[in-house]
């Protein structure tokens, strides 16, 4: 249900509109669309099922947070989210859980973000 409510921004080069509620599709200029919506009120922004984008992003050094989720399982296949990265990002690690279904739910912080 709240995924309906909340504002949500569709980044694509190939969809021509979007049939969700609330929601806004950018498909160009992405470092100004980026920086207008980090300038908004409001709480952070989320990247879900979207490495292309969070390698774009990661490039461009408009990544102030991660947070990441240590499955149980070695699939040995699937799109790594930093594959391709030609740039060094430090992290500080904030937050560590243990989920008791074994997930590990990691919580970083770029070092860039703490001066």
């Amino acid at each position: 249900q709240w995924i309906q409510e909340v504002p949500k921004v569709v980044f694509s080069k190939t969809l021509e509109t979007v049939e969700w509620q609330n929601t806004t599709l950018i498909k160009d200029n992405l470092v100004e669309e980026i920086t207008k919506l980090k300038q908004q009120p409001g709480k952070d922004l989320v990247i879900f099922g979207s490495p292309g984008l969070a390698q774009t992003l990661i490039e461009l050094d408009l990544i102030d947070e991660y947070r990441l989720t240590l499955n149980p399982v070695i699939l040995g296949q699937g799109i790594p989210i930093f594959k391709d990265a030609e740039v060094r990002s430090d992290l500080t690690l904030v937050d560590a859980k243990t989920l008791a279904s074994g997930v590990v739910a990691l919580h970083y912080k770029t070092k860039r973000d703490q001066s």
